[in-house]
């Protein structure tokens, strides 16, 4: 698969040097800063909002940053984490009372737009807006909380959705997150995945004194992918 992005989920960052953790770990070679917004209320966690998104913007950090919404209800946040600097907006199906129209709030906001897709949530959401979609999210793990096992039923999942991209003509990018690691990413690639979420994989490492510790771990992905 050719241009795979490496997408490091700030939910396993040090948050009391978030911007400098960002900072290192693109310098290290991720493409992407996955932001994990959870309400508490449609998954049982609360982490962070349009505040801290709007952060790491006036930091300086230029890479996309690709929100994902796991909050119920969905349209209204939209434009806040727009103006705060997303480049992406992804939504759970379940969360929104009317699929499409949020597509179009998101693209209204000048954001590309995705839709997010639980263990158990069937892809047949996808079936009449293949055309407003810019990315698809298969969850390999429930959402809610960081450092979960893989679950492998994912992998025929993603087969699945590679299938109706590559069927629609359309180009969409399929991401996967959840227990994505140096020892799977290789079999997940080949499942049909080019958008890799990785947290405690990737952040979950020691010695945070050196600037330089993420270079080996995202060497390892990138080899594992050749």
């Amino acid at each position: 698969m050719a241009n795979e992005r490496l997408a490091p989920s700030i939910l396993s960052a040090n948050f009391a040097k978030l911007g400098e953790e960002v900072d290192n770990i693109l310098a290290a070679g991720a493409d992407i800063v996955h932001f994990d917004v959870m309400d508490n209320h449609y998954v049982p966690n609360l982490t962070v909002g349009p505040l801290v998104c709007e952060a790491l913007t006036k930091h300086g950090i230029t890479a996309p940053i690709d929100v994902h919404l796991m909050v119920s209800p969905v349209d209204r946040i939209v434009g806040d984490f727009a103006q705060a600097g997303a480049s992406i907006i992804t939504f759970h199906p379940e969360a929104s009372a009317h699929i499409d129209r949020t597509l179009q709030v998101i693209h209204s906001e000048g954001c590309k737009a995705g839709l997010v897709f639980n263990p158990a949530t069937p892809l047949s959401h996808l079936d009449y807006v293949m055309d407003k979609i810019d990315m698809i999210l298969i969850m390999s793990v429930n959402p809610g909380f960081g450092g979960q096992s893989f679950i492998p039923a994912a992998l025929d999942k993603l087969r699945q959705a590679r299938q109706r991209i590559d069927d629609s003509g359309f180009d969409i990018r399929l991401e996967i997150d959840g227990g994505v690691k140096v020892d799977n990413i290789a079999e997940i690639r080949d499942a049909g995945a080019d958008t890799f979420v990785a947290g405690s994989g990737l952040f979950g490492h020691a010695n945070e004194s050196d600037p330089h510790r993420y270079d080996t771990i995202i060497q390892q992905f990138r080899d594992a992918l050749k």
